[in-house]
Parts: structure tokens; sequence; C-alpha cells
């Protein structure tokens, strides 16, 4: 018998596979024969991966890896950029000596704002008069020394209650006492008595310190600060060792105002006058864009030339919330400054106006026309 040899006929899938690899066999033997398509090709693609800024966007790289590469690259790429534009000014600036531009001022949210026609000058006569005569003059005068009761509010958190007792350890002669449900008009008269010159009520709002009363004895004034950004001394990265017993320094930035002025001596009061310069301890007020930033550190001399600061902690932010006169008086107390939002952001507030008067004169006329239109329909 004769066999007859049947042909086997082969998938598509297969053919197709075949017919790549030869064009692509074909493709790369023209361009090794001719030696310019493929290095062309090889050569565009490392130009567009080198290139800065990238033709292509980075969000369009799916690789994650390689899309934090890239970015890494365009960020260097950037700086390098910059640094010769700061280095090709420079050069400018010192072929021309004397006859260079000034150079720019950046706008910043200090010289942007509104000026405070309140500024006053320590200097001034009125100011001195002030002085000499306010709630806190006994204690310039050195007749009274500070003396601080700190408490809290009503079942306190136990991070309130440690913020307490560390703030305890940097103000000197301040005492913690647990509040039990006492209001503070029963609290007041037993300061009063006990010859303490402040009472520092912290308040919690779900577990978190968020207020703070200050409250001068026994004339007053009153202070409400909210308290924002609280670290204690356990948060503090680098932190050095625990405050020592000795009286710090106290600095006081930019209280220039005449509301920043007595807010400064409130802060000055909490204080003795005589610090201590052997425990190189020091507490700072920083007033800016009127928030106050407390920071306690400590002085490192290394040698007669550097001096370097470690932070002790604890730290906080404050915002001046209202300032009343007397003790603590919720009711009938009569209140020097209240925060309004007109007082700190007037560009929102007349922004706001305006959309007022907009809203209202379009709903004016959006009146007349309906009346309009009916007496029109009733015709």
């Amino acid at each position: 018998m004769d066999f007859t040899e049947v042909p086997v006929k082969q998938d598509k899938k297969s053919k197709m596979k075949k017919t790549k690899k030869l064009k692509k066999n074909t493709t790369m033997e023209e361009g090794t024969a001719e030696g310019g398509p493929v290095e062309g090709k090889m050569e565009q693609t490392e130009a567009a991966e080198t290139s800065f800024p990238p033709a292509f966007s980075l969000s369009d790289i799916k690789n994650k890896q390689r899309r934090h590469m890239m970015f890494m690259k365009f960020k260097q790429e950037k700086r390098k950029q910059k640094l010769q534009i700061r280095k090709k000014k420079k050069k400018e600036r010192k072929a021309l000596g004397d006859k260079a531009p000034p150079k720019e001022v950046p706008k910043t949210i200090e010289n942007q704002r509104v000026y405070d026609e309140t500024t006053v000058d320590p200097e001034d006569e009125e100011v001195a008069f002030d002085e000499g005569t306010d709630e806190f003059s006994a204690y310039f005068n050195g007749i009274s020394n500070p003396k601080v009761l700190v408490t809290t509010s009503d079942r306190p958190h136990w991070r309130t209650v440690r913020f307490c007792e560390q703030l305890a350890t940097v103000i000197p002669n301040a005492h913690v006492f647990y509040r039990r449900g006492l209001a503070l008009k029963r609290v007041i008269p037993q300061c009063i008595a006990r010859d303490f010159t402040y009472l520092m009520v912290i308040n919690e709002d779900r577990k978190v310190p968020n207020g703070m009363v200050l409250c001068h004895l026994p004339d007053g004034p009153t202070a409400h600060f909210k308290v924002s950004s609280v670290r204690l001394r356990k948060e503090i990265k680098r932190r050095g060792k625990d405050p020592t017993e000795h009286f710090p320094e106290v600095i006081l930035n930019n209280f220039s105002t005449r509301l920043g002025h007595s807010i400064g001596r409130l802060f000055a009061a909490l204080f003795p006058q005589n610090p201590q310069f052997v425990g190189r301890q020091v507490a700072t007020f920083h007033n800016q864009r009127d928030f106050v930033f407390f920071r306690f550190h400590r002085y490192i001399f290394k040698n007669e030339k550097k001096v370097g600061i470690q932070e002790l902690g604890p730290r906080f932010t404050l915002k001046l919330r209202s300032l009343q006169k007397g003790t603590f008086d919720s009711k009938f107390g009569e209140y020097e400054w209240v925060l309004k939002v007109s007082q700190h952001f007037p560009v929102v507030n007349i922004c706001v106006c305006v959309c007022v008067y907009v809203c209202t004169v379009f709903m004016y006329f959006e009146d007349l026309d309906r009346i309009v239109c009916d007496i029109l329909f009733l015709m």
C-alpha cells in the first residue's frame, strides 16, 4: 500500500509569530548593514531619558520606582540650574560694583500685612507712665515675687496633666493643683489669700490641650489663649536632660504694639527678675503673625566663640482670644480686647462685603423682573 503524506495545518498564531520574527530579523540586518537607524533610535531614547524637563509627563510612568527616580533627577537638574543662575548674578554684581541694582526684597506675610497704628515706642513718656501705674508695677518695682498656681479643667486626660507638670518645672515657684469640680470664682479668692500672683488654667478638648486662661492676681488682667502644637518632652527629638531649678532668662520678641506690650509684661511677670545664668536656661516667647511661640532651651558653650542651644521642652503655640480687665468673670467681665476676623483679615472682610452687596443687588433686580412679568400678565 502506498502512503501519502497529508499536510498538517498550522495554527494562525504560530504563523503570526513566525512572520513577526522574520520581520524583526530583516530590520535588524538592514540596520546593521546600513549602521544608522538602530543607533539613531537608541540615541533618541537615551536623549529622551536624559533631557530635563522631560518631554512627557512623569505621571505617565506606571512604574513607581522609575517614576520616583525620574522625579529626583528632575529636582536635581532644577537645583543645578538655580545654582548656575545664582552664580551668574553674583558675578554680574561683582563686575558692576556700586552700580549693581539693589537686591529684591522677598514678599513675606510680615512685610505685606497692614501696618498697625497702635505700635508704641518703649521709651515713650506715656508708655513709661502706664508701666508705673499698671497691675504689674508691683512686680517690676521688686515689691512682689511671682508665685503661680497651675490647674486644669475637670477630669483631665493624662496628657494635659503631664503638660501642667512640665510647665511647673519651667516656671519657678509654680505649684500644680488638681481641680476637682471647683469653680474658678471659688479658686481665685483662695489663691489671693495664699499670696499667689498668677492662676494658670489649662483646658482640653477631646483629650488634647486647646486653651489657657492666664489670670494675674489680685487685680487682673485675665488673658484667654488658644493652645496648639503641644509637644511634650518625650516627643521632642534630640532633647536635653530635664531642666534644673535655676531661674531662667526670659526673651520677648516682637511685642511692639500697645496690646503686645501688655501681653509681654503679662508673660514677663511669670518669672523672677534675677535670672541665674549658671543654669544656662532661657525661655523664649516669640510673637510672629499674632502667634506666640514658646520654646525652652539650654545654652551649650562649645568654646569661647561658638555657642549652641539644646531644646528642653515643652513647646507650644499660643493665640490670644481675649483680654479681660480684672480677674476671671465670664458673665459680667469687661473686655479690653476680643479677637475679630476683620481685625486680622481685612482683605477677606472686604471680599465678603462685596459678595453680599452683589448678591443683594442681584436678588433685587430678580424681584423687579418677576414683578414686571406679573404686571404684564395681568394687563
